[in-house]
């Protein structure tokens, strides 16, 4: 009502929702864009590239936990054998 009443266009407010509900999903999902897509039931590179279109910033809602490179590894980590 509040959208409609100050004589919002329907495209912003589009807009503004799409990007309020992707942020929400992204950041119950700590940045993570595959799994976010997999709940908005689109495909990784659709919601890469909405993203990009609503310019939302990614990198706030990742927490900066990222994998260790192989080199830090230990020693004893070694993938299970395909059955």
């Amino acid at each position: 009502m509040q959208m409609y009443r100050s004589n919002i266009l329907y495209s912003e407010a589009v807009r503004e929702f799409k990007k309020k509900f992707i942020l929400t999903v992204l950041q119950e999902n700590k940045g993570n864009q595959c799994r976010a897509a997999r709940e908005l039931g689109m495909h990784r590179n659709t919601l890469s590239r909405t993203i990009s279109e609503l310019k939302i910033d990614v990198r706030q809602l990742r927490d900066g936990v990222k994998r260790p490179p192989r080199s830090a590894r230990p020693v004893g980590y070694e993938k299970k054998a395909a059955r």
